[in-house]
């Protein structure tokens, strides 16, 4: 049984009962493997049982739910009730049936709370893999509303902020592109390998921006991926470049997956329309996309004051250097440690090019 489906049985079977008479909305979202929808029988080793979190409205005392909660059956659909989890109740054995409101939660995950919106730091401080648990997972019961409008809220970027983190990605692939075929071409294949790895890493990343989808974090980045519409042709030649014992044909191989992807990006009409031709780069016998183009494009197209304002003090120019674009946190930042904590990621604000 997946997690969905057991956080769903127990919700209906055990807890339901026990709180009819209590305004809640109850879900499972957030951290965990079974939220993304991506558990099987090894995830059942840690940390994993029936668990559900009810949202009460703001101000309602909660002692009468904690006292019904104390009559949860010892197990469930053979799995103990009371379990330790590490991320809750101080890694203690303990019920994993979460009572707090909507609001404390969506702000514990983001640092904000999106039914009052979302401004541009608060976009571009939001990891994918925050996003995805909170916009995934299974709404179980929310006549209020209490999760449903905050969840909308996060459905995506704005346009203007898509097309920076667009840029944004776009401009990674650049930064790096060239070095595949350098470190080859000097006899460094694992060194041309590890680069390819990378630059395959911000292609899928790019693959999710340009589907409107969330990316999860590491562990499950490729399976989500494989659901894509993009993966089939996409993944076909990152597995080629992955594989490949000559740095010639990974080189070829990213060209080709870099090319489907700028392709892609044309069809959404977000900028004006690049070739996808990989060419060469400068004088030099290696071959590139040349993904920066992109990047002017989607910045060239960008209308929101703010985020003009932003890109003018990343040292963005129209017609100039296209300067310093670090875009969303999760681009410029690579640490478990600041993505999974909202305050740590303030701390990051003025790395964003965000004024405090």
């Amino acid at each position: 049984m997946s997690g969905l489906d057991l956080s769903r049985r127990f919700y209906e079977q055990a807890v339901r009962p026990l709180v009819s008479g209590v305004p809640h909305s109850a879900a499972l979202l957030g951290e965990g493997s079974e939220v993304l929808g991506f558990d099987d029988e090894v995830s059942t080793d840690h940390d994993f049982g029936p668990r559900v979190q009810l949202f009460v409205p703001p101000g309602f005392d909660t002692t009468p739910l904690d006292l019904s909660l104390r009559k949860l059956p010892a197990w469930f659909d053979g799995f103990p009730v009371v379990y330790p989890d590490s991320d809750r109740h101080g890694g203690r054995p303990h019920h994993q049936v979460e009572v707090t409101t909507a609001q404390a939660f969506f702000v514990g995950q983001l640092g904000v709370d999106p039914a009052d919106g979302m401004d541009l730091a608060d976009w571009l401080l939001a990891p994918t893999q925050i996003m995805a648990g909170l916009t995934g997972g299974v709404l179980l019961h929310d006549p209020l509303d209490l999760l449903t409008v905050r969840r909308r809220a996060l459905t995506w970027y704005p346009d203007d902020v898509w097309r920076y983190v667009l840029a944004a990605g776009w401009l990674r692939v650049s930064q790096e592109e060239p070095f595949v075929g350098r470190t080859g071409g000097r006899g460094d294949d694992l060194g041309s390998r590890m680069l390819a790895a990378r630059v395959a890493r911000d292609l899928v990343r790019i693959g999710f921006l340009l589907e409107r989808r969330w990316a999860p974090y590491s562990k499950w980045l490729m399976t989500a991926f494989a659901q894509s519409a993009l993966a089939d042709q996409v993944g076909r030649y990152l597995r080629r470049a992955l594989s490949a014992t000559q740095w010639r044909e990974r080189e070829a191989a990213l060209c080709a997956a870099a090319r489907h992807l700028a392709d892609a990006t044309n069809r959404l009409g977000l900028a004006e329309p690049v070739d996808p031709a990989p060419r060469r780069f400068h004088a030099r016998d290696i071959q590139v996309l040349g993904a920066e183009r992109l990047t002017r494009a989607l910045t060239d197209a960008i209308s929101d004051p703010q985020l003009r304002a932003l890109l003018i003090r990343l040292g963005h120019r129209p017609d100039g250097p296209l300067g310093h674009l670090p875009g969303a946190i999760d681009q410029a930042v690579d640490s478990v440690e600041v993505l999974t904590q909202p305050n740590r990621r303030r701390d990051y604000a003025p790395v964003l090019g965000l004024r405090a």
